[in-house]
């Protein structure tokens, strides 16, 4: 087992290596610039689409509304992330990591437009009459048969390592955050979780779109409200805050207090590794959902779709950091959610530890809802329709495992897989860039584009 590890950690170290987090970035740059930096230009049309999309298109064909199909990704991104992630960006990184996540977005946002705009428009049908898609189609139907072993290794790498990221690792982090700070025993969190999780999931893409566009938008909300009400108190230190990030973005992070310091490569890697890890650009789950959604214009989905990226880093990544910086908790010598606990804890005394216990439970439960979706398409990819209720089924039952176990190990192997599955994306998404610009500039050239347009 110890020689597993050595391997698997190994592996895990060069997957999440410098020339991966490189391949990532510069992915996402060669494709914002493929596009003339369109995505960052067509942020309040992005936007604009998006209130439209809060019912369904009846000119488009799909199961699920445009927006819900938005809350689905969100659901599956803003997660643990979110909390936990930029408080280890920032414990071994230092405050300049949050520069290097903001640079990840606003490139990520080109990637995952890209990832949309071919998802929906190589997805297709399958024999139950629903729309499916993501990478492993635009590989089997945009790049043709000689690639389609690389689809399936997407699929694959996807299937696996939603069981561990998306499944038994967010409960066990609720089970941690509700037993901390409420007492409630795991094996409770764990049933309790399967059970509500078991009455979405088996509702399919409808049931789930339904719930994550009740409970998304509320949790993003909720935690920004949380979050300025820190800031608030703590205003005359947000100018600092700011200071600190490009500060130590380009020059190293001097030890303080609980704090080791951190050179500056070490902001690059874990800002960027975070980043990623936080809103997924470059690992291509967000075309799967969004392939569900109506529409009758795959870049109408990409515009939507790429405010993934900018909800889940820009806005709630950064009021985490700001909260741990402004309350000067990130030189404690804590990390990941405790440091977060303890930034709010510190500008709330007695109660901001619960709401952040609340916060995280929230946001890893929609995760496990959104993962769910993701590897039920890389499963009925990889198997075909059969495999679907199989999968619900073990989908629900990993759960009460997951909230007791040790799950170090398991860990790191999704962690591996997840990394693994942006190489087969990103040699699609860079094959393929031609026609994702083609068909922007198709639409952006049509009259009805045109009031749109003039909004941004």
């Amino acid at each position: 087992m110890e020689f597993l590890n050595t391997v698997v950690n190994s592996l895990n170290g060069l997957v999440w290596g410098p020339p991966m987090l490189v391949l990532i970035l510069g992915t996402g740059l060669f494709l914002m610039l493929g596009l003339r930096f369109m995505p960052l230009a067509r942020i309040v049309t992005a936007f604009g689409l998006l209130w439209q999309g809060r019912k369904k298109d009846d000119d488009g064909s799909g199961e699920i509304s445009p927006f819900q199909a938005l809350m689905t990704c969100l659901a599956a991104t803003v997660g643990t992330g979110n909390i936990a992630g930029v408080a280890t960006a920032i414990f071994l990184g230092g405050p300049g990591a949050i520069f290097w996540m903001w640079c990840t977005a606003l490139v990520g946002m080109a990637t995952k437009y890209c990832e949309v705009v071919l998802a929906v428009h190589y997805r297709e049908k399958d024999e139950r009459g629903e729309h499916v898609g993501g990478p492993m189609y635009a590989i089997k139907n945009g790049l043709g048969k000689k690639w389609a072993w690389m689809g399936g290794a997407f699929a694959l790498f996807g299937g696996l390592a939603g069981f561990g990221i998306g499944n038994m690792v967010q409960v066990n982090s609720m089970a941690d955050a509700l037993g901390g700070s409420f007492g409630v025993p795991d094996w409770v969190t764990g049933v309790v979780t399967m059970l509500i999780t078991g009455v979405v999931i088996l509702g399919g893409i409808k049931r789930i779109g339904k719930v994550a566009e009740a409970l998304v938008p509320a949790m993003c909300v909720g935690y920004i409200i949380a979050a300025l009400t820190v800031l608030v108190l703590n205003a005359e230190a947000i100018p600092g805050a700011f200071a600190l990030i490009f500060e130590h973005a380009f020059n190293p992070a001097a030890a303080t207090g609980g704090f080791a310091g951190a050179a500056v490569m070490a902001a690059i890697r874990f800002g960027v590794a975070r980043g990623i890890f936080s809103n997924e650009a470059g690992l291509g789950t967000a075309g799967i959902a969004q392939a569900a959604g109506t529409t009758h214009s795959s870049v109408r989905s990409g515009l939507i779709g790429m405010l993934g990226t900018f909800i889940d880093t820009i806005l709630v990544c950064s009021m985490t950091a700001l909260v741990i910086l402004t309350t000067g908790a990130w030189t404690s010598g804590a990390s990941g959610a405790a440091l977060s606990s303890a930034a709010f804890e510190t500008a709330l005394p007695g109660v901001g530890q619960y709401l952040l216990a609340l916060a995280l439970m929230v946001f890893s439960y929609t995760t496990i809802l959104g993962w769910s979706y993701y590897g039920e398409r890389c499963w009925e990819y990889l198997v075909g329709t059969r495999a679907i209720l199989p999968f619900r089924i073990l989908w629900v039952l990993a759960i009460p495992f997951g909230a007791v176990a040790q799950l170090d190990f398991a860990w790191l192997v999704a962690d591996t897989l997840n990394g693994l599955m942006a190489i087969p994306n990103l040699i699609a998404l860079v094959l393929l860039s031609p026609v994702v610009v083609k068909l922007t500039r198709e639409y952006f050239a049509r009259p009805a584009a045109a009031p749109l347009a003039a909004n941004s």
